[in-house]
């Protein structure tokens, strides 16, 4: 309860009876207010914050003008109406039931002698502390529906910054990946340009995944078979004469976090990379790729149907693509494994969807 005295507006014709609930009231501590029917009281509660407020109404049934239930059904549509206790001396329960229905807080009967008045007092005391945890609810859910809006004004900033962010790196990337494309268009040995073009590459797929970041409603996942389209279509481009001209790919619409599709990416460019260097000695050459699931397993195949694996055997390979795929492929937790009954050569890796929990992951290995 306040700590101030708490003003009870006593609602009743008979001014008698009101002397006695105002003397037995203040006893107890409350300051009395008396208004002799329905339209004064309703001019005082709506007068209170000039008054010094009304924290507790009691109301009578039976009045000249306005009686008790319609007064009520005005107070009630009062903003910040203080609680009311319906007080009547009917014995007829169904004018509690309707009082109660209509927004009382408590109801009960009076008689002409006041005794009567105690039980008044506790009823008030329980209509205020009612009321006071009604409004502390209030305030509890209006702070929680601040905190909601405030929390979903920062997420929704947060994430405009994060595609700033995206598109930004994404843009710088793409720079750096074409002025590595001028530098090896120009370069005049062969091995430099081949390190400048697989450079370019591997720059283009972390670029491609900041892409997709930014123009995705999902800022936590990427699509990988959209992404990786977007990828080989770069690789297509920068390609000399029509050597990827029959690089196709099959790949689900999977989701996968950021971080793992770069790894993805980087090791489809070096493979694809790979297969164009040295698969087809005298010209282009189909080259496959393909992204399948079984649940959480996640399975990544690169097929040519070239000369076979004679990567280590060619004296331009410096081993730097398999390292780049050894080490990618560990980031995946991914086994990495050269299928010996193809042809030509088939790379496959299996990973799952999502980080393996600690304690349970599996070996990687790049053949």
């Amino acid at each position: 309860m306040n700590q101030r005295t708490p003003t009870l507006l006593y609602i009743d014709d008979d001014d008698a009876l009101a002397r006695l609930v105002s003397r037995g009231l203040t006893r107890r501590g409350y300051r009395v207010v008396h208004a002799a029917s329905g339209e004064e009281g309703l001019d005082h509660i709506r007068r209170a914050e000039t008054q010094g407020g009304i924290d507790v109404v009691a109301l009578d049934q039976y009045m000249p003008g306005l009686d008790g239930l319609e007064t009520l059904e005005q107070i009630m549509a009062i903003p910040g109406a203080p609680p009311v206790v319906f007080v009547t001396a009917s014995q007829d329960s169904s004018i509690a039931v309707t009082a109660l229905k209509a927004g009382a807080a408590d109801y009960l009967v009076k008689d002409v002698k006041g005794d009567f008045i105690p039980l008044l007092h506790v009823a008030a005391e329980g209509a205020l502390r009612q009321a006071e945890l009604q409004k502390a609810r209030e305030e509890a859910e209006a702070e929680i529906h601040a905190s909601r809006d405030r929390y979903a004004a920062l997420a929704a900033e947060r994430e405009l910054l994060l595609r700033e962010v995206n598109h930004r790196v994404g843009n710088s990337l793409q720079i750096i990946a074409s002025l590595l494309h001028l530098q090896a268009s120009s370069a005049g040995q062969e091995e430099v340009k081949a390190a400048l073009t697989n450079a370019m590459g591997r720059v283009a797929a972390v670029a491609q995944v900041h892409r997709r970041l930014y123009t995705s409603q999902d800022l936590k996942s990427v699509v990988l078979n959209q992404y990786l389209d977007s990828l080989l279509e770069d690789l297509r481009r920068s390609a000399e004469g029509n050597r990827m001209s029959r690089l196709t790919l099959k790949a689900e619409p999977i989701e996968i976090d950021p971080d793992r599709a770069v790894a993805v990416g980087i090791i489809v460019n070096e493979l694809v990379m790979n297969a164009v260097k040295y698969a087809y000695p005298d010209g282009a050459g189909p080259i496959h790729v393909e992204l399948t699931s079984q649940g959480e397993d996640l399975q990544l195949t690169i097929t040519d149907n070239g000369v076979g694996d004679n990567v280590k055997a060619d004296p331009r390979s410096t081993g730097m693509g398999q390292r780049i795929v050894a080490a990618m492929a560990s980031k995946l937790d991914a086994s990495v494994e050269r299928d010996p009954a193809h042809s030509g050569t088939r790379i496959v890796l299996r990973f799952q969807r999502t980080p393996p929990a600690p304690g349970k992951t599996s070996t990687a290995a790049a053949s």
